[in-house]
């Protein structure tokens, strides 16, 4: 590990990757990349848990081809120097702004969307000039080894290198000193990252997650709603960081609403073999599913298929927020359905609990939205619809508080990865006599004005 940071070190000296078009070759390169390796890719994730090659290609490679071509598309505007004003205690001078790669980092993958996840954040990383040592997880391990075998047999190790492997290496990593270091997981190893990074005052990127609301109003849109929603919370089989994790529904409109979703899911015909579900990703993550699911709570669903690794979409109702299902996120197609009479007391509810990642609000009242968007504290989110914040590139994605720190996505991730260096540049030819002694009433009458004070 020391050495291939050590080696990355050397080469990001040369500051070859500091050019424009070197940052644009790799970008197209791994763009073909992706498009060469398509069916490894594809092959690879089906075998980690019976991903479609559809949705691997609607929510990963597709989203990375996105990420690519806005990165090529606005290099030269992101990567541009900023000309700032100047204050009249300067003049005359030059004030702007450089934007500049901060070096060596460290991008730490997740397994639920192992391509997206882990080679997102390498995107605006390269976009920004820096070189990248990749970790992906372990968890997914057909998936890191084609992640590794993409990047490790067509880039030089000193400017993108894949990691593979578990705590040990992941844990021999930390120890380097870095320039940058973004992780995607739970807040559990989020906070031995943190930790691990202050050892070198390593700025650090947090994608963790939390527990996602969606609240529905009684003038919702109902049909629409339920068409988005239980899209959203199946997506993966429910393995989205995004994903909704409860919905809070108003008690006018619950029973339709309960209708409406077993009505939404028997449609989909969720399985495997029908290309629009996933296997829970293993054994462990199963029993700590199967062991949230109160049977007497089960509304719909419920069956659990050991030997073939799944769990039927499920929705369950009689939950509050005292519940075992409400103390954790849930990351799997488990559904709790909480019925609300005012929408004051469930707010409160929600904010009680860590600030999650994501919110959706479903209502047809600028009021009832505006409640919403100002009384609770999130990552990000939609107004009818949910996820599909995520495919905004203009939008940073990101968490707060126990949900994350930092963002990334479109310039944000190009920010993310950059220092933005502030120059003031001075001629020699003229210099204000104020800052200099023997100093004096009229001095400092003068000085109050320049100030503005």
């Amino acid at each position: 590990m020391q050495d291939i940071v050590a080696n990355q070190r050397t080469f990001f000296n040369t500051h070859s990757s500091k050019d424009l078009s070197f940052r644009i070759t790799q970008l197209k390169k791994l763009e073909k990349l992706l498009k060469s390796y398509q069916s490894e890719l594809d092959g690879a994730i089906y075998a980690d848990f019976k991903k479609s090659p559809f949705e691997n290609f609607a929510t990963e490679i597709g989203m990375l081809l996105m990420d690519i071509t806005e990165a090529k598309r606005h290099l030269h505007r992101w990567a541009k120097q900023k000309k700032v004003k100047t204050n009249l205690a300067n003049f005359p001078a030059l004030s702007y702004i450089i934007p500049e790669p901060l070096g060596v980092c460290l991008v730490i993958g997740a397994w639920n969307y192992p391509y997206l996840i882990t080679l997102s954040p390498v995107i605006a990383a390269i976009a920004a000039g820096n070189t990248v040592v990749i970790k992906p997880s372990e968890i997914s391990s057909e998936s890191s080894k084609v992640i590794a075998k993409l990047i490790n047999s067509n880039f030089d190790p000193a400017y993108l290198k894949v990691v593979e492997g578990g705590i040990p290496e992941t844990t021999a990593l930390l120890v380097e000193k870095f320039d940058k270091i973004f992780f995607t997981g739970s807040s559990t190893v989020g906070k031995i990252i943190y930790q691990a990074a202050a050892e070198h005052l390593t700025p650090v990127t947090l994608e963790l997650g939390g527990k996602s609301p969606a609240i529905i109003a009684s003038d919702a849109n109902l049909k629409m709603t339920v068409k988005r929603l239980i899209w959203a919370k199946f997506l993966n089989a429910g393995q989205t960081c995004i994903a909704p994790d409860y919905v809070l529904v108003d008690e006018k409109v619950k029973d339709k609403f309960l209708a409406l979703a077993v009505e939404a899911i028997a449609k989909a015909k969720y399985d495997v073999d029908n290309d629009n579900y996933t296997q829970i990703i293993n054994d462990r993550n199963l029993n700590r599913l199967s062991a949230l699911i109160p049977k007497d709570k089960v509304y719909y669903g419920g069956e659990i298929d050991t030997a073939a690794r799944t769990i039927a979409p499920t929705i369950l109702t009689e939950i509050d927020f005292t519940s075992e299902i409400m103390q954790e996120e849930i990351f799997g197609p488990i559904l709790p359905v909480i019925g609300y009479t005012n929408v004051d007391n469930a707010i409160a509810e929600v904010q009680r609990l860590p600030k999650p990642l994501s919110c959706y609000t479903f209502t047809s009242s600028k009021k009832f939205k505006k409640k919403v968007l100002n009384e609770l504290s999130f990552g990000g989110g939609t107004i009818n619809d949910a996820v599909m914040h995520i495919s905004n590139p203009n939008l940073p994605f990101g968490g707060v508080g126990a949900s994350g720190m930092g963002s990334y996505h479109g310039e944000d991730g190009f920010k993310t990865f950059s220092h933005y260096k502030s120059i003031l540049d001075k001629p020699t030819w003229f210099e204000l006599p104020l800052k200099y002694a023997p100093y004096s009433k009229m001095k400092l009458a003068w000085l109050r004005r320049v100030i503005g004070l």
